[in-house]
């Protein structure tokens, strides 16, 4: 005999995610941390989206000999760099670029390492032994000398970089996933969905996933501001955006020969647009992983 009916106890878990999440979403704006972190994000955010459309910005195009080193003044609010460029409209556009960057590096490496690990944890045996010990391998490596790496072997540029930053935060990803299949694959629900004809893909996405949603939001959330700094990295190296268009890591080390010089506000602002942002993204992970803590949904 067939069973063709759905036996509604199974989508339990799942009206029990979204309650929950409810009431994470509810405690992460009640906490200070966390409402701090959203803050500065979405400040940082409204910037890089909306810069580009109400303020244009033509890179080729920005130079003026005559205002070079210039200190900060009405005028030139952030001042001028060496080669006479407005610095705020720069670190307004250096934020773009670093937002998307943070945004692209964690969508490729979460979907990745989220799938490569359910698969493994589910799977189990040769499958599960293969798949974690290319992840072992990759955390072998120091990653930001395994993201230089890649680079290297693509070339440098914006895109390159973004790639090479996805691959190497795969394996955290992986690693957490595979860890909340193996601890879910056990669970009643999912052994009723199993009972009831379940598909593998179908447990994946729709009892296994859904319930190990918290852990990789909050890493998702963290990551977004080491890839921030990580991009930024890359582009002190030079292996990052290339000139003339603005990057924060390389208006750095573009201002490193003038700091002695006196002309210390070269290099302040897009380092305090760095740690700002970075600043921002670890306090709104921290709130969430507050939030979502099972402990504390109860």
């Amino acid at each position: 005999m067939t069973i063709t009916e759905t036996n509604p106890n199974i989508e339990i878990s799942n009206r029990g995610t979204e309650s929950q999440f409810r009431r994470a979403l509810r405690r992460t704006l009640r906490t200070r941390s966390a409402q701090v972190g959203l803050t500065i994000v979405a400040f940082f955010l409204i910037v890089g989206i909306f810069a580009p459309i109400v303020w244009p910005y033509n890179a080729r195009a920005d130079l003026n000999l005559k205002a070079r080193l210039n200190p900060p003044s009405l005028e030139h609010p952030f001042g001028t760099d060496d080669l006479g460029r407005d610095l705020l409209h720069r670190v307004v556009y250096g934020a773009n670029v670093s937002l998307r960057v943070a945004v692209l590096v964690v969508l490729i490496s979460m979907s990745f390492g989220t799938m490569l690990g359910l698969i493994a944890g589910l799977s189990g045996g040769i499958v599960d032994s293969i798949i974690m010990r290319i992840m072992d391998i990759m955390l072998a490596f120091p990653y930001v000398l395994l993201a230089i790496a890649l680079v290297a072997a693509l070339g440098p540029g914006l895109r390159n970089a973004m790639i090479a930053i996805g691959i190497v935060y795969i394996p955290p990803y992986a690693r957490l996933a595979r860890s909340m299949a193996l601890s879910a694959r056990e669970e009643d629900y999912v052994m009723a969905a199993r009972a009831l004809g379940a598909g593998r893909r179908r447990i994946l996405f729709t009892h296994i996933l859904p319930n190990g949603l918290s852990p990789i939001i909050v890493m998702a959330t963290l990551s977004m501001g080491t890839a921030v700094l990580d991009a930024a990295a890359l582009g002190f190296l030079g292996l990052g955006q290339q000139p003339p268009y603005p990057e924060w890591g390389k208006m750095l080390v573009d201002s490193m020969q003038f700091i002695l010089s006196g002309s210390w506000w070269v290099m302040l602002f897009p380092g305090l647009a760095i740690m700002l942002t970075v600043l921002g993204f670890n306090l709104l992970g921290d709130g969430l992983r507050d939030a979502l803590d099972p402990r504390l949904l109860l």
